[in-house]
C-alpha cells in the first residue's frame, strides 16, 4: 500500500521534448493556468507524466524565466551578501 503511480508507465513518453510538445504545454497552460499536473498531460493531450510537465515548465517554458548573466548589480549583490553571511 503506498501512493499511486505518478503516471502510467506504459503510455508516458521518454526522452527528449519536442518542439510540438512545448506548444501544446505552454498553450494549455495560458488558457487553464497552472493547476492540477498530475490531470494536465490528460486534458492537454501529451503522453508526458504530471511530473515531467511540471518540471518542464518550471525550469525552461514559464515566461517570466529569467535566462542569461547576471548583471552588475546583481553581481554586486551576491559578493556583498556573500561577504556579510559568508557560505553557509
Amino acid at each position: 500500500m503506498g501512493r499511486s503511480p505518478c503516471c502510467e508507465k506504459l503510455r508516458s513518453k521518454k526522452g527528449r521534448w519536442t518542439a510540438e510538445e512545448d506548444q501544446i504545454l505552454t498553450n494549455y497552460i495560458q488558457l487553464n493556468g497552472e493547476g492540477s499536473w498530475r490531470s494536465l498531460p490528460m486534458h492537454a493531450g501529451l503522453l508526458r507524466c504530471g511530473k515531467s510537465c511540471r518540471l518542464r515548465w518550471v525550469n525552461y517554458l514559464r515566461a517570466d524565466l529569467k535566462r542569461g548573466n547576471f548583471t552588475a548589480e546583481e553581481e554586486e549583490t551576491i559578493v556583498k551578501l556573500h561577504s556579510t553571511l559568508g557560505n553557509r
